[in-house]
This record gives C-alpha cells, structure tokens and sequence, in this order.
C-alpha cells in the first residue's frame, strides 16, 4: 500500500469496522467509515484526535442511495478509492421459528444486499485503481447451525466473494473474504455469548483485513478463516 492508499468502511462505528480504520490509519493510510449512528463515527475520530485522513459518512449500509454518497464523497475528499470493506452487518434472533420477522428482513437487507450495494457502487473507482473488495463473513457462512438465519446471511457472502471474485479478477480488483471465529463485540447481545476458552478481538481481524488488503499487486488473497483457539466448529 502507498501513503495515498484509501479505504472505505462500512458499518466503521464499532467493532471489527473501527478497529480496522485504526490500524490502517495507524499505517499512514487515508480512511473513511460509515454508520447509521453519527455519534459513533464521531467517538471513532476522537480516539483517533480526529485525523485529516480519517472521513466520518453517516449512512446505511442497507441503502443504495447512501452507499453511493460515500463513495462519492469518498473519491471526493481523496481523490481516488483502493479498496473497500463491506463490515456492516449484525443479528437479530437466532431462529427462523422465533426471530421476529421485520429483525429478519433487516438482517437480511443489512448483511447481504449491503455488500452487494458496496459492491456495486465501488467497482468503477475499484477497477481505475485496480484495488480490492474485503466482505466481511463469518464461520456462521461455512457450519450449518438449526434454523440459524444469520447463519444464512453469511453462506451468502461467502458465495457473493467467490461469485464477485470471478467476476472483477480478469480487471485487476481482487476479493478477499474474512470470515471470523467468536469475536468479542455487541453481537453477542442478541444471541447469546459461546462458552469458549478464547474470544477473538476486533483488532485481532481487523489486523488480518489490513493484511490481506496489503498484499502486493498480483497476490490475490480469496478466503481467510480466523477462529479462536478452542472453537471447534
């Protein structure tokens, strides 16, 4: 990555999203996140002493509109785009039979047609800079759980990275899919925290973001599954 390499991030408010916006700008890199809730953007840049290289976009992941301003407003305040993190994403309810259905449809607007907007909206500026597209999965997208919704949403992304990746690769862009074991983070609040030995941390994934996204030109990094030690599944 070049000192003039800039990131967008989705759902950069908190968790694995904030964490990767601090080492990237931590490595000299420009950087800009998005989130519904402004405050949480904002904290984001305090903690970080509110750095010229650091943009706050308030917007949901889940709307084409707003997807589209940010990386508009982007490309305008850095001139350019390298690569985009398709983070925002969550859960609501753990099974089909009992979640309710308007935290199902949200769900599933927020983590799958939320990467795939991303997706689109970047892929000009992603093709002229010949950059890469990180969706963030999880575990959830590889093991089959009893009616596990979410779970769903993540056997998505993994098909959405592989589908993506054969779509831009002969253009230059390349896809990297993380998909993270147990990470410590809000998530846990809507469906219970495993009992592990070990949780991941977001810094602990948004180092491994960073470093696939670092890779020279050519070095096309497709699929990295991070689980704690002690999770089986």
């Amino acid at each position: 990555m070049t000192e003039s390499h800039v990131t967008l991030i989705t759902g950069g408010g908190t968790g694995i999203g904030a964490a990767t916006a601090r080492e990237l700008i931590a490595a000299g890199r420009k950087v800009a996140i998005t989130g519904r809730r402004q405050d949480r953007l904002d904290q984001v840049a305090k903690e970080l002493g509110e750095p010229d290289a650091l943009l706050t976009i308030a917007g949901d992941a889940s709307d084409y509109g707003d997807v589209e301003a940010a990386v508009r407003a982007t490309v305008e305040r850095f001139g350019r785009l390298d690569a985009v993190v398709a983070n925002a994403g969550g859960a609501k309810g753990r099974s089909v039979a009992d979640s309710d259905p308007d935290d199902m449809r949200e769900m599933v607007l927020t983590n799958v047609l939320g990467p795939a907007y991303l997706i689109k909206a970047a892929l000009p500026e992603l093709t002229a800079s010949k950059g890469r597209i990180v969706i963030v999965g999880s575990v959830a997208g590889f093991v089959n759980t009893p009616g596990n919704l979410y779970g769903a949403t993540k056997w998505a992304m993994t098909g959405l990275a592989e589908n993506t990746r054969r779509l831009v690769s002969s253009d230059g862009v390349g896809v990297t899919l993380i998909a993270p074991g147990a990470t410590e983070s809000d998530f846990w609040e809507h469906v219970g925290k495993p009992d592990y030995p070990h949780m991941l941390t977001s810094e602990d994934i948004g180092r491994a973001i960073v470093w696939a996204v670092a890779q020279p030109y050519g070095v096309d990094v497709n699929t990295l599954v991070v689980r704690p030690i002690g999770q089986a599944n």
